[in-house]
């Protein structure tokens, strides 16, 4: 059961090293939630609330273009019956854990992400 996870989250880590918007967006589900203090900070929304894949999209290719050297570095992934949280570490020596629970159709649908002190990358 945890090499899927794994492979999830390998996969999800080298879509955002790539920069590749498009590999980016093949893991959420159109109806996607995510709530992230990065988001919050970025689009000026104290809730840091996205919702719907159009609006996720302009939210990481915003994060993409402040933040040109982003890079993450994949230290853990820990799965449930229908959720994950991945645990990276950032270009800028932020960690941040993300629960991304899954839909029927294998896509993310909800994200919480929690960071390491003051966030300062997407």
């Amino acid at each position: 059961m945890r090499a899927e996870p794994e492979k999830f989250a390998r996969e999800w880590v080298n879509a955002w090293n790539s920069h590749d918007l498009d590999a980016i967006m093949a893991h959420y589900d159109a109806d996607v939630i995510l709530i992230s203090p990065v988001a919050g900070r970025i689009l000026d929304n104290p809730s840091g609330t996205v919702v719907g894949s159009a609006a996720l999209r302009n939210y990481f290719k915003r994060g993409l273009e402040l933040f040109p050297d982003l890079h993450f570095e994949l230290l853990d992934v820990l799965w449930g019956i229908s959720s994950i949280v991945v645990c990276y570490k950032n270009h800028s020596g932020g960690k941040t854990a993300e629960l991304m629970e899954f839909g029927g159709n294998g896509k993310v649908i909800r994200v919480v992400a929690n960071h390491s002190a003051a966030p300062r990358s997407a």
